[in-house]
Order: C-alpha cells, then structure tokens, then sequence
C-alpha cells in the first residue's frame, strides 16, 4: 500500500505563502496521480490541484495564479506553493494519489490520503 506524509502546513499572515510537501512511500508502482484538497471550516472537501504522473495539471478557479503544484516523481512528492493567502483559503489541506487506472485492482484501492494539515491564516 501507499503512505503519504503531509508537512509544511501551520499560520501564515494574510498575503503571505507557504509550502506543502506529501511524500508517498510503500508501494510507489500504485502512484499515478496526485492532488491537493481542502476544506475548510463548516465546509465540504474540495479540489485545489491536480497534476498527473506526466505533469498535466489543473487548478481550482479559486487558486489559479496564486498557487502551484508541482511534483518530484524520484522523491514520490508532491508539493503545493501557495502564495497570497487570504483567510478564505483557510482549511485542512489534504494529499491524495490515485493509482494509476491501469493498477486499481493490483492496488486494491482507487485512491490514498494523506492525513491532512492545518492551514490558517490570520494576522
């Protein structure tokens, strides 16, 4: 199976940026694609960012120009940039893989997550 470590995740002022890293390890032939969710207070779970095992990428409208996902596929990471933060992007900040389609069955399952971070912002 795979595991996934978030990290990076803590207080950052409005208009400032942090950087979250999720590290999979285990079986890393079930890692294909990998996103970042959030959710925030009250709220339900949401897509932020989606990036494939070759790089295709998509944002949530509500984060394109202000954060980055991008991904180290010989250290099994992905990463999240985000910069200019407003407290609206506070939230429990999620890591998800999804095996690739063609491995779901070896796999056993279509998706990991990660255990979450916090991220607030606030001055």
């Amino acid at each position: 199976q795979v595991r996934l470590v978030e990290s990076g995740g803590g207080l950052v002022q409005p208009g400032g940026s942090l950087r979250l890293s999720c590290a999979a390890s285990g079986d890393t032939s079930c890692i294909g694609a990998m996103a970042w969710y959030r959710r925030p207070p009250g709220k339900e779970r949401e897509l932020v960012a989606h990036i494939t095992s070759s790089g295709s990428i998509n944002y949530a409208d509500s984060v394109k120009g202000r954060f980055t996902i991008s991904r180290d596929n010989a250290r099994n990471t992905v990463y999240l940039q985000m910069n200019s933060l407003s407290p609206a992007d506070a939230a429990v900040y999620y890591c998800k893989v999804e095996p690739p389609s063609t491995a779901w069955i070896r796999c056993g399952v279509y998706f990991y997550w990660g255990q979450g971070t916090q991220i607030t912002v606030s001055s």
